[in-house]
């Protein structure tokens, strides 16, 4: 069983930028199509982000179309979600998971596996002034 694990969150003001990084002990994350989720408190998780492998398409929820970025870093190992311009509605919880493949070739924003025990720890993201 895969265990994901983030980094990469803290506290930052309105308009500022964090990195999360995903990664996955003993396990090739180039191959695996990956997602970014978030959680605030008192809400339903939500799909941020993921990506396809191996042509690196990607999805963006439209509230953070345009200020976030979702790459690979093969040498690291790492699925990195690069935050800009972030506002206090991005406060949540971010955990990264795999996700299937639809339509041939793309990524499909929904966790492939989604008991409890398949999430990560997630990383804590604070936006506030």
């Amino acid at each position: 069983q895969l265990q994901f694990v983030e980094s990469g969150g803290g506290s930052v003001q309105p308009g500022g930028s964090l990195r999360l990084s995903c990664t996955a002990s003993g396990f090739n994350l180039s191959q695996t199509f990956i997602g970014w989720f978030r959680q605030a408190p008192g809400k339903e998780r939500e799909a941020v982000s993921c990506i396809s492998s191996p042509r690196g398409i990607t999805y963006y929820n439209p509230a953070v179309n345009g200020r976030f970025t979702i790459s690979r870093d093969s040498a690291k190992n790492t699925v990195n979600l690069q935050m800009t311009n972030l506002t206090p509605e991005d406060t949540a919880r971010y955990y990264c998971i795999d996700v299937p493949m639809v339509g041939g070739r793309s990524c499909s924003p929904q966790p492939l596996h989604n008991l409890e025990e398949d999430w990560g720890q997630g990383t804590q993201v604070t936006v506030s002034s």
